[in-house]
């Protein structure tokens, strides 16, 4: 399990755009699977939409990315940032509340040098809520 405190040093990201609570699951290469609890006091709800809140898509992606940086770093890379770099295949089945729990699940699909592919799908229960595909790249901290 990775908790709070050490995703905190691995990524760059803080609040109010640190979207992963801890990684339940860890396959250093190969897949993890990281929490993120949705609450209504997130940042973004007073305006994504007022009187009727739901989480926004991008969001959902920028969260799942960042459960596959941490993927990344704990598979053996030290000192990089990881950067997006592409998205492919993303389909939104079903929206995201206040209360939700959600649970994404990310897989390694190909590295190549300092270049990794990934899968990801998010659910809250058992419920599909977002799936995609996406690349990035992996680069000294400072560019």
């Amino acid at each position: 399990m990775v908790d709070i405190r050490e995703i905190l040093t691995l990524l760059p990201h803080k609040y109010p755009f640190l979207l992963v609570d801890r990684v339940i699951e860890l396959e250093p290469g190969v897949r993890a699977v990281g929490i993120k609890n949705v609450t209504i006091n997130e940042p973004f709800f007073p305006g994504h939409f007022p009187g009727n809140p739901i989480m926004p898509g991008v969001l959902i992606i920028e969260a799942m990315a960042q459960v596959a940086g941490i993927l990344a770093l704990k598979s053996g890379v030290s000192g990089k940032a990881v950067y997006f770099m592409s998205i492919d295949r993303v389909k939104f089945r079903k929206p995201v509340l206040p209360g939700d729990q959600l649970r994404f699940e990310v897989k390694v699909t190909h590295t190549r040098g300092n270049i990794w592919k990934f899968e990801g799908a998010a659910y809250v229960g058992d419920k599909l809520t977002t799936e995609a595909e996406f690349a990035a790249m992996l680069s000294d901290r400072e560019l």
